[in-house]
């Protein structure tokens, strides 16, 4: 088995150690909630392991991914950015990402001036840094849709996946990653598709790119199971509920209200209706090969899927459940009905719900602010992996 050309190759490497994957869905411009929640794990994590403030996600993750929104994160958090940098990232750059009228105005004449992508140049830089970089803290995988092949594309900086061998000439890890998180976002009726080659001496290897958030993986959490832990991947992380641990983190997520009464409605809302159905479906698929330690409830019949004891009492964590993970699922009910008991009564749930509501992005960043506050518990979710 080959080993990491980085510095911190060791790190990834088949040991004893246990393995942090923090997962990111997609939702646009609701990014801001997941980094809401994120600052306040952020910030519960320095406590408990009482580190610096130069301490960032990048330093307690061994595997961060994302899809969408989600990507743009997982790429800075990656690279070592700190929370609040991403933030101030979306409150300056939100509008011109993510504002469908912004966007139209901006780059109608000009594929190549659009704003997302120029913002994700400035961010990820030009072409300087793709898969192999060595300023990269941790294994990176970002989700995207292949339109060519209609297959989803999960490509990560893993060195010992097939598809990563630097002798090949389609080699993933040579694509800049600013040109991958983009490909991530190119999200249908906002952003046109990315085109990108993979190489240079084959027109086949030729490929356009949309949205990762419309594959089955626009939460990416049991997909990062398996690519962490499948032998065909390379890295063949040990399973069990004190081995591994998945943090998967959602932008907020509602059912639309009369969604398919008519023709436009359904064509207005059939894609985000969709998005969250595959979001439960991945949780749920989270929830019973892993050991969830917190979510919310499913539904009236699955409830939460935490263990419980015969009497109908929690379970303690010290007890193995016999699941291949210990799994976290941190998120917010977008609904008018949960908005008010959170007690934010005066945020509408219609002015948060949608992925470019750039007009909402303090609302939006309230709600992930007081989720943060009334879920996040590392010294208890994060038990056994706070050593």
């Amino acid at each position: 088995m080959k080993k990491y050309t980085t510095p911190n190759n060791e790190r990834f490497l088949p040991n004893d150690q246990p393995r942090k994957i923090l997962a990111l869905d997609g939702g646009g411009i609701r990014g801001v909630l997941t980094l809401e929640i994120l600052l306040e794990i952020e910030t519960q994590l320095r406590k408990s392991l009482k580190k610096g403030e130069d301490f960032c996600l990048g330093d307690y993750f061994d595997y961060l991914g994302g899809t969408s929104t989600g990507a743009i994160i997982a790429a800075g958090l990656s690279l070592g950015m700190k929370v609040e940098t991403l933030l101030d990232f979306y409150k300056k750059k939100g509008k011109a990402m993510f504002d469908k009228a912004f966007i139209l105005n901006q780059f109608w004449h000009s594929y190549n001036k659009s704003p997302l992508e120029k913002e994700l140049r400035k961010t990820f830089g030009g072409g300087d840094i793709d898969l192999e970089s060595e300023r990269f803290k941790t294994l990176l995988l970002i989700v995207t849709m292949n339109l060519s092949t209609d297959s989803p594309w999960p490509i990560s900086n893993n060195p010992w996946a097939k598809y990563n061998a630097r002798n090949r000439m389609d080699c993933n890890l040579k694509i800049p990653l600013y040109k991958l998180v983009r490909a991530s976002t190119a999200a249908p009726t906002f952003f046109p598709p990315e085109i990108l080659q993979w190489d240079p001496d084959d027109p086949k290897k030729t490929f356009v790119f949309v949205d990762g958030g419309v594959t089955p993986y626009n939460n990416p959490a049991f997909l990062m199971y398996r690519m962490a832990t499948q032998k065909a991947y390379g890295l063949e992380w040990e399973t069990g509920e004190k081995k591994l641990m998945i943090l998967s983190v959602g932008t907020g997520s509602a059912v639309t209200p009369k969604a398919y009464d008519n023709l436009a409605n359904t064509a207005v809302n059939i894609a985000n209706n969709l998005m969250y159905a595959m979001q439960v479906d991945q949780d749920i698929n989270c929830r019973t090969v892993g050991r969830c330690v917190f979510g919310a409830k499913i539904d009236r019949e699955l409830d939460e899927m935490i263990p419980m004891k015969e009497d109908g009492t929690l379970d303690s964590l010290d007890n193995d459940a016999g699941r291949h993970f210990s799994y976290i699922r941190y998120n917010a009910d977008l609904s008018q009905e949960s908005l008010n008991e959170m007690g934010l009564n005066h945020i509408k749930s219609e002015h948060v719900r949608k992925m470019d509501s750039t007009k909402y992005i303090s609302k939006l960043r309230e709600v992930g602010k007081r989720i943060g506050e009334q879920q996040v518990n590392v010294n208890q979710h994060f038990k056994h992996f706070l050593k």
